[in-house]
């Protein structure tokens, strides 16, 4: 399997999703990688709450890339686009997955000024949130206690758990402008043909010649277009796409930091180095360093 999740198709898969019987919504918890063949590229209608315990992987929201660790705890909201969390590589505890749609109860619930902070959280999550460590570590005993509950409890635990996520301010939107899926389909299929060319050469040099002659466009055009879709230039993509591996094989390879600059698809260790650091707000040596910390 792919570093990245696996796009089999150019376009993401529409995934079907049935509520748990006897519920408005659903609720799964999967065992290690009991779950990794939702490690493809798809989207659904309904709102995604994913809480990973323990682990560390890669995540693609949208038009983002990132890596995490000691596990994660992801909103993700209706129509976009994204990669499950884990795979055979993950080497998770557990995870859940919660599913609801937005009128899953009645049209008006949400309208109601008692919802006005979660209405608010779920007008975010069109964008992508990811909830920092200590939050995620705050929120586990909810979450747990909801995959083992039923009926009315279950619905009222997974609102008490929305309202806390609407209350923190320990968190991150993943896509700096809204990334849906409604735009015209000429759209959707142009940006994924982008997305699944990079996935499969960010180890080699793409220029923007290839890219501009894969969506039939100027280089000009190209690059506007690219821009307004994900709210950053191809060169800032392809270099997150890079940063993201390299954050990997440093965490989980005994690579020199040398290797890991030419394995990620940088052809210069300066450049990796600055760009490293403007990701990251430190250098890979000194990331490798409290990565080591953080597990000793």
């Amino acid at each position: 399997m792919s570093y990245f999740c696996a796009m089999k198709h150019y376009n993401p898969v529409l995934e079907s999703v049935s509520p748990d019987v006897g519920s408005s919504f659903t609720c799964l918890k999967y065992h290690r990688d009991e779950n990794i063949k939702s490690n493809f590229w798809h989207y659904h209608p309904e709102i995604e709450l994913i809480f990973v315990h323990k682990g560390s992987g890669k995540r693609q929201i949208g038009s983002n890339i990132s890596y995490f660790t000691d596990g994660d705890l992801i909103l993700i909201g209706s129509n976009l686009p994204h990669c499950g969390m884990t795979n055979e590589n993950t080497k998770n505890e557990y995870e859940v997955v919660i599913q609801f749609s937005k009128e899953f109860l009645g049209q008006d619930f949400w309208k109601a000024v008692e919802m006005n902070r979660i209405s608010a959280l779920l007008e975010k999550a069109k964008s992508g949130i990811v909830f920092g460590g200590d939050f995620k570590k705050a929120l586990k005993p909810k979450i747990d206690a909801l995959t083992d509950s039923h009926s009315l409890n279950k619905l009222l635990l997974l609102i008490e758990v929305l309202d806390q996520m609407s209350l923190t301010q320990d968190y991150k939107i993943l896509n700096a402008s809204k990334y849906y899926l409604q735009t015209q389909k000429e759209d959707n299929d142009r940006i994924n043909v982008i997305f699944n060319y990079v996935k499969d050469h960010f180890k080699e040099q793409i220029t923007l010649e290839t890219v501009a002659e894969l969506s039939n466009m100027t280089v000009p055009s190209f690059c506007r277009y690219f821009k307004k879709i994900t709210n950053k230039t191809f060169t800032q993509f392809v270099n997150e796409y890079r940063i993201t591996h390299s954050l990997k094989l440093l965490a989980e390879q005994p690579m020199s930091i040398t290797e890991v600059c030419f394995d990620s698809g940088f052809n210069n260790f300066s450049y990796f180095n600055k760009t490293f650091k403007e990701h990251t707000q430190k250098s890979p040596s000194q990331y490798r360093k409290e990565f080591s910390n953080i597990l000793a």
